[in-house]
């Protein structure tokens, strides 16, 4: 008699090849999760379960996505279409997560205190003036302006 929690045997008794697949399929999905859970903890993204509070913590962040870029490399041309597809998917949540994290920490870190924190991001830097070079010529308003000759 064949209890319905084992899997079904073949004519030799092995477990068949079929639930052994599934099986590792079902292993592999729940490691990705797992793997992307933790990350997005370490992102703040999701509470701590300890102490259901959130804390960013980058370098964490960065070793679980590492170990899912590792588990990427390492399985590639092995993964079923529906498992590399979710593996990548997940990849590219955590990576644009991460880049939003590590922008929020950097606002975070450059406002002075008792400032609420922006959301947007900064303006980026005005680029200061290049040297002059001999292609360089100033306009009527002391500016450089540059001419290249053919």
């Amino acid at each position: 008699m064949n209890d319905s929690s084992t899997p079904p045997k073949d004519a030799a008794g092995s477990t068949s090849t079929s639930t052994s697949a599934t099986r590792h399929a079902a292993l592999f999905t729940g490691m990705v999760l797992q793997q992307a859970n933790l990350a997005l903890m370490c992102l703040g993204r999701a509470p701590r379960p300890d102490t259901k509070e959130t804390a960013v913590d980058l370098e964490a962040a960065t070793l679980f996505i590492d170990t899912l870029e590792m588990l990427e490399a390492k399985t590639r041309g092995n993964l079923g279409a529906e498992e590399a597809g979710m593996l990548r998917e997940t990849l590219t949540s955590l990576r644009i997560a991460f880049v939003e994290a590590a922008d929020r920490e950097a606002a975070r870190r450059t406002v002075p205190p008792g400032q609420p924190a922006t959301t947007s991001p900064a303006p980026p830097p005005s680029n200061p003036a290049p040297a002059a070079s001999p292609d360089a010529a100033t306009d009527a308003e002391g500016r450089k302006k540059f001419v290249k000759h053919y």
